[in-house]
């Protein structure tokens, strides 16, 4: 199977079931193999204030998946994205 990096907002839509059919289905196929996300995802996802049983879930998700970290090629690509566009650090490191 294909492997991704997942982004945030796509593992947040995930655990609150706000994604069309098509799409958990999709992601459930995804995260079956052991999910990718970056560190800055991580934090993010840490920082969500949900309810309990979706903050487990999400803890569980994450210990499950690849934590990519942040490394100088990515920072050099980061910077070079952010001085010909106007995106935010977060954006630019994915």
């Amino acid at each position: 199977m294909e492997q991704y990096l997942i982004d945030t907002n796509i593992i947040s839509d995930y655990f609150s079931a706000s994604l069309p059919a098509k799409g958990l289905q999709f992601i459930d196929s995804v995260i079956d193999d052991i999910p990718n996300i970056s560190v800055i995802s991580q934090i993010e996802l840490l920082c969500w204030k949900t309810d309990i049983d979706i903050e487990q879930g999400v803890k569980n998700f994450i210990a499950d998946s690849i934590i990519l970290d942040i490394t100088p090629d990515v920072i050099t690509h980061c910077v070079n994205i952010r001085r010909d566009k106007k995106v935010k650090i977060p954006d630019a490191i994915y």
